[in-house]
């Protein structure tokens, strides 16, 4: 699994939801399942399999996040700066064909959330912002086709 990259308090996230799921849900599943076999014939109890199914993808969910986080950078926060931009910024950029602007904070893949305007690291938009600074023209390939984009802002 490749690595990646998380702040401190998207990686508690991460774990405190993976402790939630191991005592409660977890739990709840097995309590589950044990009163579906409680019911009689497992070979026509639908409860019984719905419970054993939503069993097997809360384990992939726990394992999904294990291997995250297993493989989660925690990002030093006070390494970073605004001179070029770096994950954790938030950037403010010109659409230079019609003077739109927008603002986006990168960060990691797995704490990206469009409606807080926070973009993956992975994405072509901050792929393209990545490593630019301050006045700096980028030109970007989104699905559109290619744009120009100018770096108006950098910050945290």
């Amino acid at each position: 699994m490749a690595i990646t990259y998380m702040t401190k308090e998207g990686y508690k996230k991460k774990m405190e939801e993976i402790a939630h799921l191991e005592s409660v849900e977890r739990p709840r599943i097995s309590h589950a399942i044990a009163e579906a076999r409680d019911k009689g014939d497992l070979s026509e109890n639908s409860e019984y399999d719905a419970a054993k199914e939503a069993q097997g993808l809360l384990e992939m969910k726990i394992a999904q996040l294990k291997d995250l986080v297993a493989n989660a950078r925690i990002i030093d926060e006070s390494s970073l700066n605004n001179e070029e931009v770096q994950i954790l910024n938030r950037v403010k950029i010109k659409n230079v064909a019609n003077g739109m602007v927008m603002e986006y904070t990168i960060v990691a893949d797995s704490e990206a959330n469009v409606k807080e305007k926070k973009i993956g690291s992975s994405t072509p938009i901050a792929q393209g912002l990545l490593g630019h600074k301050l006045g700096e023209q980028v030109e970007i390939k989104v699905p559109a086709g290619l744009m120009k984009f100018e770096i108006v802002e950098i910050s945290f």
